[in-house]
Parts: C-alpha cells; sequence; structure tokens
C-alpha cells in the first residue's frame, strides 16, 4: 500500500491519506506499506509532525531489523524538508 501523510494537499489516485504520524506508524507496523510520501507540517505539532515518522523509521530500522518502503517528502517547509531527506538518506 502507498501511503500519503498530509493535512492538505489532496491525496494522490491510489494512495492511503492519513493525517497524523500515529496514523502513519500503525500502517507501517503492518509491514504492507511499500511507499510513504511526508508532509512535515500538519497544523498541530503536539500531535506530531512528519520528521516523528522519518524517526520512527530509523529507529525501527536500526532496532527491529525493519525493511522501511519507498520514502517521499513533499514537504513546502524548506529546511524541515531538508532534515527529512537527510534523515532518509541515512536509513538507505
Amino acid at each position: 500500500m502507498k501511503v500519503f501523510l498530509d493535512d492538505e494537499r489532496q491525496t494522490p489516485d491510489g494512495w492511503i491519506r492519513v493525517y497524523w504520524p500515529d496514523e502513519a506508524i500503525a500502517l507501517l507496523r503492518t509491514g504492507e506499506v511499500t511507499e510513504i510520501s511526508l508532509d512535515h507540517d500538519l497544523g498541530d505539532d503536539t500531535r506530531g509532525t512528519g520528521y516523528d515518522v522519518v524517526l520512527w523509521i530509523e529507529e525501527a530500522v536500526a532496532t527491529d531489523g525493519f525493511v522501511p518502503p519507498a520514502i517521499t517528502v513533499h514537504s513546502a517547509n524548506t529546511p524541515a524538508r531538508k532534515r527529512m531527506e537527510a534523515c532518509v538518506h541515512s536509513i538507505s
């Protein structure tokens, strides 16, 4: 499955839309996610950001042998996108 984490953009055809990091992580835990596309700013930082999902993936790979899906960052927040992309690069 393809997962699209975003609070505002339209969901691409064929993707499952989630609004919060915990929803994305729950789907990742199933092992059925083949691709994930992440926004950073989700409208309520107390509920988390896309970066929290990247950090979860990084930890799961390091500690649990999790095999990550293809990860794309589509955030318009340039500094956050760069930070997320750097983390994604370190995972692969």
